[in-house]
């Protein structure tokens, strides 16, 4: 699958986003307005400007959207609340070459908020992700105490686990060693 360098970069930024959420015994990534402001600044979100606790709130409220679009069981489900997302944020698109990206496309309007912002964009790469018929690419790591999403960008649709360091070698390990300790009884 073939996926412009922007839109990749807006992937990565809802699975990172998704994965900042409280789950289990892990706390919400994004407790404040500085983990907001660090999290933007990370992703290089360009145009941000003073940030406040209803933008934090408001980021919130698109991750938990950009969630429900992973969980979607099909594009039936997902496109509607896709479609919510990004007229929700008013886009605008524009093509635009800055911080030394070469020419791509922002989807929110000048001046946006970052929920918007990141509603516009990272919706949009989802809008194409389900337009390209690739949707089962959205997913979330299948480790029993894990459930952090990613995009499974394998050739095959193959992928289990958000890593493959971490997740998929500790249940391999897991399994591997459930095997050698049945064999030995």
């Amino acid at each position: 699958m073939l996926i412009p360098h922007d839109t990749r970069i807006a992937l990565d930024t809802v699975v990172d986003l998704m994965n900042t959420a409280p789950q289990g015994e892990r706390a919400d990534e994004l407790a404040g307005v500085p983990e907001l402001h660090a999290f933007l600044e990370a992703h290089k979100v360009s145009g941000v400007g003073e940030l406040g606790p209803e933008d934090l709130r408001a980021v919130r409220e698109v991750r938990e959207k950009f969630a429900a679009v992973f969980s979607a069981p099909d594009a039936r489900i997902a496109a509607p609340l896709i479609n919510q997302l990004v007229a929700g944020a008013g886009t605008t698109p524009q093509l635009t070459d800055h911080d030394g990206y070469d020419w791509h496309v922002h989807y929110f309007a000048p001046g946006a908020s970052v929920a918007n912002h990141l509603a516009a964009d990272c919706g949009m790469a989802l809008a194409f992700i389900v337009v390209a018929d690739e949707q089962e690419r959205l997913r979330r790591c299948e480790a029993p105490d894990c459930g952090r999403a990613f995009v499974d960008l394998s050739r095959n649709r193959s992928r289990r686990y958000c890593d493959s360091r971490t997740c998929g070698n500790r249940l391999h390990v897991a399994a591997y060693r459930a095997r050698r300790k049945e064999a030995a009884s």
